[in-house]
Formats: C-alpha cells, structure tokens, sequence
C-alpha cells in the first residue's frame, strides 16, 4: 500500500460531498468555502448529483464559476439502486484523489459519503448537519431508523458540525454523537449590492406603495405553506394593501397557487431567483412559518439587507432572530400560530420606527455574526485542528498555524 503522504504534501486535500445543489442553506455554505478556502492551502473537490426537476440549481442560478463532479446516482431520493451506483462511485473517488478530509453535507450524502470514505480508508471525516431529520419529516419507525443510523455513522466521523447550538443540543438529546465531537459552525454568506426598494419594487412588478412582506425558500410541507397563506389572508384583512411575495418552488406550490386566486395580486409568486437582493430590497418583513428549520439562511440574508424577520421559533432560529430585538418570534406549538405570526406582522407594520430600528440591528448582528468569511475562517481552523490532531507535520506549517 502507498503511503498517505509519499512526498509531504503542500495542501490539505479535502473532498466535499452534498447530495444535490439546490437553491438553499447546504448549497450556499458549500459554495462560500469552495470559493473562500485558499486554493494554495486546500486543494478541494465537490462531488454531488442533479438537482430533481421541480427543484432549482443553484449551481446555474448563483455559481456557475464553482466546479463540480458529477456523482451518477447521488440525490434527493432514496433508491438502493442508485445508491449503490453513487456509493460504489464515491469510493473510486476517493481512492482516486486520495483525500486527507472528506466533509460531508445533507442527510443522504452524509451517509454514503462516509461509509464511501470508511471503505476507502480516508484518514478523517466530516459532517455538517444543516438542520436535522429528527421531527416532522418521516414516520416515527423511519426517524427511528434516521437516528439509529446517525448514531452509528457519528463513532466514526472526526468532526460533526452543527449550524446553531440548539441543532446540536438536539442531535446529542437524541444520542447522536459525544460532545466533545461537535463544533457549532453557523452559516455565513455575503449578499450582493441591493437595488433601492424602488427599484427593487419596479423589477419585480410590485406596488410602489404598500407594505411588502417577503418569504425566501422552499414550498414543502415542513415548511408550512398553508401557514404563510393563513398569514396572508389574515394581513390583508387588517392591512388591505398588504403583498406578499413568495420567492421559491417545491411540491406544494399549488397551496400558494389556491391562495393567489383567492387573495389575487396579495400574494406574487416569485419563482426561483438567483438575485434574492432584490427581494429583499423590495421587502419590509421576512415571514418564516416553518415547523422544523436548522439555522435559516433566508433570515440571515434578511438580517444583512436591514429586514427585520418575523418567524415561527424552530430550530436555531433564535440564534439569528432576536425577538424584540431584530424581529418577532412565536412558539410553534403554542395556539393558533397563524395567527400570533399575523399579529406581529400587523404590529410592526404599523410601527415604521420599531421597525427601521429592528432592521437597523439586523444588520448589524448579521455582519458581525454571520459574513462569508467568518464562515470560512471557522471552517479553516476546523481543518487545521485535524491535522494537528492527526500529526501531518508535512503538510504545510501555514496551514497547521
């Protein structure tokens, strides 16, 4: 067998894996470090299957400069088949590069990914858990079956990373992993320069007048679109000129279709958009419902552009929402949350200063806390304290300091 290292490497080989590319939180943190890490100090490759149909690229919308590997097999459904092709792939792969650090990220590419790299003998792995699949999206025999599997997977992962402390807090609750295993990393990203709210407005054919309330991301069942339509409705009862824009897809885009011919030019459909700045340039609310979330990126955005957010606590939400501080929060399991989310909405809406002054924070709080660069600077020194770890004196002493 060759050694790992037969003549003292200047980079640290890192092969990064994601099941799929799609317009969300996985792919943008994925695309901050394929583009942040220093080339001369991390030779990186991403491997990751095709986007389904119904869902958007984020690779052809936001980053077409990042390259890919194609994993033929590898994405959203789950099929042995197809499993086996993308794991038996994986593993050539590996052996192929020979990477010192496979990182992995998503549910699916988390477990191939690192039974690809055990089979390859990859010295140390990573996961990144984005969210968690511990309520709300399986039956409970198949969370069971989720979490047994995690449980395994994590006695031989190096690192297991977590975007926010209570998705962590949650992952150890369900016995996932040692503590001493984790390291909270939270998202960073960096929004573009944004057009004026009248411009923005202009773009996207929305009044010029009138309060906008914007929600980012995908339309599943989690993410409860029925419960951003009960939002709407009860807005517009009480602010007529009210608009919601709803910028993304998913397999239950038809409950924002039903709503639209209900409440008609209220509630605009947005698609997909690779320019999500001028969303929230045209916005003064972000609306989230959803019953189970990681860390939002689509609140951090939110945060950069000055917006304040008004959201269902879930998740690490309030790790980026301050309530009354640079948003409102509301108790997902609590009474009639459509209505306590419609309540906040209509507050702040009415209350111009309140909420100037909570976009105000928002920004500030997000640039301090969630840049791409402090993203990338956390990662970096993750990769490093492997390597001290793991003793390669021959990698390059910049990279160990």
């Amino acid at each position: 067998m060759r050694p790992l290292f037969p003549n003292g490497p200047d980079r640290l080989r890192v092969m990064r894996v994601i099941a799929r590319m799609n317009v969300g939180g996985p792919a943008l943190q994925v695309t901050a470090l394929m583009r942040g890490l220093e080339p001369d100090l991390f030779d990186q490759r991403l491997h990751t299957g095709d986007v389904d149909p119904d869902e958007a690229d984020y690779l052809r919308l936001c980053a077409p400069d990042v390259p890919v590997h194609r994993v033929p097999g590898l994405g959203r459904s789950v099929r042995p088949g197809d499993d086996a092709r993308a794991l038996a792939h994986l593993v050539a792969e590996m052996r192929r590069f020979r990477p010192h650090i496979v990182h992995t990220h998503t549910a699916k590419a988390g477990t191939l990914g690192r039974v690809a790299a055990a089979l390859a003998r990859v010295p140390a792995r990573v996961h990144t858990f984005h969210g968690h699949l511990l309520h709300g999206y399986f039956p409970p025999l198949v969370t069971r079956v989720v979490v047994g599997t995690e449980k395994l997977l994590a006695r031989r992962t190096d690192r297991i990373v977590s975007v926010g402390a209570k998705v962590r807090d949650d992952l150890l609750a369900a016995g996932i992993g040692r503590p001493e295993r984790y390291v909270v990393v939270p998202p960073g990203t960096d929004l573009r320069p944004a057009p004026t709210t009248a411009e923005a407005r202009a773009a996207l054919d929305l009044p010029q007048r009138g309060p906008v309330i914007a929600y980012v991301g995908r339309i599943i069942g989690i993410k409860r679109p029925d419960r951003l339509v009960a939002v709407a409705r009860k807005v517009v009862a009480s602010i007529p000129d009210a608009t919601f824009v709803v910028c993304g897809d998913g397999d239950r885009l038809g409950d924002i279709a039903d709503a639209v011919a209900e409440l008609g030019p209220a509630i605009r459909p947005l698609g997909w958009r690779g320019d999500v700045e001028t969303v929230y340039a045209a916005a003064d609310l972000t609306l989230l419902t959803s019953d189970n979330e990681g860390m939002p990126v689509s609140l951090i955005e939110s945060g950069l552009a000055g917006v304040p957010a008004v959201a269902t606590n879930v998740g690490s939400v309030a790790e980026v929402v301050v309530d009354g501080g640079t948003g409102l929060l509301v108790a997902p399991d609590g009474p009639d949350v459509a209505g306590q989310l419609a309540g906040h909405v209509v507050t702040l809406l009415r209350d111009h200063a309140r909420r100037l002054a909570m976009g105000r924070q928002a920004r500030e709080m997000a640039a301090e806390r969630f840049g791409a660069a402090r993203l990338v600077a956390d990662t970096r020194e993750l990769y490093r304290s492997i390597a001290r770890e793991r003793g390669w004196s021959q990698v390059r002493e910049d990279v160990r300091r």
